[in-house]
């Protein structure tokens, strides 16, 4: 993050409930569910024809007619019609990073406020074919009478031009999705199933107790008659998680990720207000927290490095700019893509040698006060559509400093890709 000129403050958020995928919101896709929640949180702020700086939304699933994915949403909000508005994306960090893009926007004094957010489907999934039947069908729209256009389709036609692509799972410099990747992490790190399941079923009973006593009730708005994350499960336990199979690395005997210690796939959207300390002021709005610091990085997986270990790069490099040591934080909000990359990551800051080596550092950062991790849950047990979490997490953090009354709190998300987003935000 740039030197500020103006404090950036989170104002506060807004979500619908997270879904599993083909379940709720199978029929919404993007758009849908990100005007219902940009104009929840209009309604939430009283934004009603307020024209605001800038409104950056993103989605890592999306079709091509959501290229204007911020824009769209934004001219069904309820803002005023003159809110410009961008789209963007970095896998699991999307939302993360379109709060930094507005935060750093507003830390320069170019903007006074606006939201950052997004969305993501994995129900509404873009399906396309090769580019042989691509180009068939462009030749037929191009032929003029009825028999050319029988020609342009039926020349040397075959019926594998007609298997669908469905959107990739895996690295393409790999071959390997996410979960795979992970298992290596995990055997790496030495990183137990039972450990696992164990952060899992944490992360499921902590979610249903924040529930339980109301802590979401002003961040989830209804919709399609879910009131609730419909992933969460407040019945399960670790005989029943001990109990699933591997669901990636199926064959050797040593697989440790299962359906219940990784994120299921989900539907969902969020998005969060931001503003300088004078726009708030001017409308009696209350700032829950300030974004202090962000921070990206990235790992070299392609030649070794665990895909998911940036946010242990990114949380060194950011704590290094702001004086800060590791044990500096009253809250803790590391994204639960799968248990055992939340334990790689608290492993290697308390390793000497990746400490030295990697990071750069004389002594290990040290280890955090487990009770401060992720008290609300994460997304284990309340899901994550991919370019969502970031603005979740913003939002929940800023409304546990907020319930506080001070502290600091520290974000770390993994990515697709090798990457980490990481962020800080105090009160």
């Amino acid at each position: 993050m740039v030197s500020s000129k103006l404090r950036v403050g989170v104002i506060g958020g807004t979500r619908i409930p997270f879904c599993r995928n083909n379940t709720a919101y199978a029929d919404v896709g993007n758009l849908g569910m990100s005007i219902k929640t940009l104009g929840s949180l209009v309604e939430k702020f009283g934004l009603h024809g307020v024209e605001l700086g800038e409104v950056a939304l993103g989605a890592v699933i999306k079709h091509s007619s959501d290229w204007n994915l911020a824009r769209e949403a934004t001219l069904s909000s309820g803002l005023a019609p003159t809110t410009p508005g961008i789209t963007m994306a970095r896998a699991c960090g999307t939302s993360l990073d379109t709060i930094v893009h507005i935060a750093n926007k507003i830390a320069l004094g170019q903007i006074q406020a606006g939201v950052g957010g997004g969305s993501d489907t994995t129900s509404d999934v873009p399906i396309v074919y090769g580019r042989k039947l691509q180009q068939r069908l462009l030749s037929l729209v191009r032929a003029k009478s009825p028999l050319d256009k029988i020609k342009s389709g039926l020349r040397g036609f075959r019926f594998g031009e007609l298997k669908p692509h469905f959107p990739g799972v895996a690295e393409p410099r790999t071959g390997k999705s996410m979960g795979d990747h992970c298992e290596l992490m995990a055997r790496e790190w030495n990183i137990r199933r039972e450990d696992q399941d164990k952060l899992a079923w944490e992360s499921h009973q902590k979610a249903a107790a924040a529930y339980q006593r109301g802590f979401f009730k002003d961040l989830v708005v209804p919709f399609r008659g879910v009131e609730r994350d419909n992933i969460l499960r407040a019945d399960t336990s670790l005989e029943k998680l001990g109990t699933l199979k591997p669901a990636f690395d199926k064959h050797s005997g040593k697989g440790t990720l299962t359906a219940g210690n990784s994120t299921a796939l989900t539907d969902g959207a969020s998005a969060v207000l931001l503003a300088s300390d004078e726009w708030a002021a001017a409308r009696g709005l209350k700032v829950q927290a300030y974004l202090t610091h962000a921070k990206v990085a990235a790992v070299d997986f392609v030649h070794g490095e665990g895909l998911l270990m940036a946010p242990a790069v990114a949380v060194s490099q950011m704590l290094q700019e702001a004086n800060l040591t590791l044990q500096d934080f009253d809250f803790y909000e590391i994204h639960e893509a799968f248990a055992a990359q939340v334990l790689c990551t608290l492993r290697a800051w308390e390793n000497a040698d990746y400490c030295r080596n990697r990071l750069g550092r004389a002594e290990p950062m040290g280890s955090i006060d487990p009770a401060k991790m992720n008290v609300n849950g994460s997304s284990l047990a309340l899901g994550h559509p991919f370019a969502a979490t970031g603005a979740r997490i913003v939002a929940t953090l800023a409304k546990l400093l907020e319930e506080k009354g001070s502290g600091r709190g520290l974000i770390s998300i993994c990515t697709a890709g090798g990457m980490g987003v990481t962020a800080i935000l105090e009160r």
